[in-house]
This record gives structure tokens, C-alpha cells and sequence, in this order.
């Protein structure tokens, strides 16, 4: 069983050229291509990866469960009360420089799903402090179709961000958004990085493009030229790449896609995480080998707009240099 499939307009020749502009003409068509083959699919490129919210009836299905049960409301309340966790970052090779750097990191947002929580989420960053927002992907609720109303909800919270923000794509997401996504001011890193200076000191953040879904993330061409000794922080929206990160040499890993199982049982034991990793790394702080890494449980919702036993946060990393 699949989604309706959504058409999108081949002479959409404005698009075309400013990805092409962006991206390369080889690799916007290969992009634009890989999208439109499997945007409205229930399983991935790789047969693994698995989209619940592309089967058209799973919605209403739990929806329906859920208020025949008496928690549809109390779920969609708990989606609502955001909190704000605080994260150390211990990074051995930390320039002095930014002792005490701090990232705000806001993932999972679909923006479109609920007006209520992009309300919430805005105003819980609003009072926040910190020194770069970083967003790692999933900003539309669908995974296929029109990108308007996604696009809107990003420009409402673009004014709550300061600073110039990051951002990664997610597996909802098109790169059909881009565009519109750098005009409001965000920062899309598509196999990329950028270097953040300090005086005479330096701190790279590396972007990939989805890794969970598309499959069309590029580890190497995000890192290359970034120097071995180099403090680095990889933002990819699904954590099942963490090995390649390892041996890649990121310093610290940041990502969610999971929801930290959004529907979790006492305890916050999750159902399900979706990504292709040990459980380990489905929530919060964790560390393979040299890198920290951190997967957040995101601030919105997905598929329906319920929490229960899983609060939605925003995180804020405080980096600092390990003893």
C-alpha cells in the first residue's frame, strides 16, 4: 500500500536553474530525479528504511486507537509542552577560543503538522541565548507533495531564530525547499562545511544531505577539506551514519530523526526509533569511539500529533574542551 504520489512540474525551469546554480546541473537532476522515484514510498532505497506516515490510512488508524483509549488529547498536550535541555559537549582539541560556544539544536519540527507546537517551539527559544541555532532536518509533515505551508512555518520561526542558522535536510523534506529555505536566511548544508572563526581560531560544521531515506548523503565531500586537527561537528538528521562519522573523524555527531519514539511506553521505552542503529543511539547523549554524539528527540511530531512517555525538547550544547 503506497501514498497518493504527488506530480510535480517538470517545467518548473526557475527551480531547475537555481539548483543547478546551487547544486551543480549533474547533481540537482540526480537529486530532483531520486526524489520524484521515491518520495511517496512506504520502504526506501535500501528496502530498510520505512515511512508509516505514506501509508495513507496509518494516520486515522492510530489517531482513532489512540482517543478510543482516552489518550488522543493528553497526547496532543504532552506535544505542546516543549522543554529546553542542556547538553555539555566535551571536545578534547577545542580551541580556546570557544570555550563555552553555544549551539541551539531544533530538529524535527514539522512545522506544517501542528499550528499549536510551531507556536510552542517559538516561544520557547525566544528568551534562549546561544551562539549558532543548528536545525537537523524534517521541517514538512508530509514526505511528498506541495512544500508551501512547510515553507511558511519556516519563515515564522526563521524571526524567532537569532543569528544566521544551519541546517540539514530530512527525509520529509524536498530539495525542492531550498531555495526558498537560504532567501529566509537559513544556511542548507548539502554535503557541505562551513568554518566559524574566532580570532585565529577555527570550528567546522559539516552538513549531509538525508542519509535515512535518500540516501544521498556525501561524507567525503562534507569533510575533506576539513584539517585532521580541526574541531568538527557533523549534523546529519539520522544517526545510522555514525560509524562512516567515526572513521571520518568528526569530533561530535548531532542529529534526531528518531522522535525518541514518540509513542513510548512507561518508562520512555520506545516502540520503534526508525533508523538503522543500536538503540542505544535513539536518544540523547552517547559516544563511539572518539566522538560524542547526541540524537535528540526532536520538537515536533510525526504521522500524529501525540507524545506519550517521550517529551519533545529543544537542546541547547554548551561546547567545552575535556580535562
Amino acid at each position: 500500500m503506497t501514498a497518493r504520489a504527488y506530480s510535480q512540474d517538470p517545467d518548473d525551469e526557475l527551480l531547475h536553474y537555481r539548483l543547478s546554480l546551487r547544486l551543480g546541473a549533474v547533481h540537482a537532476r540526480q537529486r530532483l530525479g531520486i526524489e520524484r522515484d521515491t518520495e511517496a514510498r512506504v520502504f526506501g532505497r535500501d528496502h530498510h528504511s520505512f515511512h508509516l506516515e505514506n501509508i495513507y490510512s496509518a494516520p486515522g488508524f492510530i489517531r482513532t486507537c489512540l482517543r478510543l483509549v482516552g489518550m488522543l488529547k493528553r497526547g496532543q498536550n504532552n506535544s505542546r509542552r516543549l522543554r529546553t535541555v542542556d547538553h555539555q559537549l566535551r571536545l578534547p582539541g577545542l580551541p580556546p577560543a570557544f570555550e563555552g560556544f553555544r549551539l541551539l539544536h531544533l530538529t524535527d519540527l514539522h512545522v506544517d503538522m501542528d499550528p499549536e507546537n510551531l507556536q510552542a517551539v517559538i516561544d520557547q527559544i525566544t528568551p534562549l541565548q546561544y551562539d549558532l541555532c543548528v536545525l537537523t532536518g524534517d521541517y514538512r509533515r508530509l514526505t511528498w507533495g506541495p512544500i508551501e505551508e512547510a515553507q511558511a512555518g519556516m519563515a515564522r520561526l526563521r524571526k524567532a531564530i537569532k543569528g544566521a542558522p544551519l541546517a540539514v535536510l530530512g527525509n520529509h523534506d524536498s530539495i525542492r525547499m531550498v531555495p526558498g529555505l537560504e532567501d529566509m536566511g537559513y544556511r542548507v548544508l548539502l554535503n557541505e562545511h562551513l568554518r566559524i572563526e574566532r580570532g585565529n581560531e577555527y570550528l567546522y560544521i559539516a552538513g549531509v544531505d538525508d542519509p535515512h531515506f535518500y540516501k544521498v548523503h556525501n561524507l567525503q565531500r562534507a569533510a575533506d577539506d576539513i584539517p585532521a586537527d580541526g574541531t568538527s561537528i557533523l549534523l546529519s538528521h539520522s544517526p545510522e551514519i555514525w560509524r562512516e562519522a567515526v572513521h571520518a573523524g568528526f569530533d561530535a555527531f548531532l542529529c534526531g530523526h528518531t522522535h525518541g519514539g514518540q509513542i513510548c511506553l512507561p518508562g520512555g521505552f520506545p516502540l520503534t526509533l526508525d533508523a538503522d542503529c543500536p538503540r542505544a543511539l535513539g536518544r540523547g547523549h552517547w559516544q563511539r569511539g572518539k566522538m560524542q554524539g547526541y540524537t535528540s528527540p526532536g520538537a515536533g511530531t510525526s504521522v500524529v500529533n501525540v507524545r506519550l512517555n517521550c517529551p519533545p525538547e529543544v537542546t541547547m550544547h554548551t561546547l567545552t574542551r575535556a580535562g
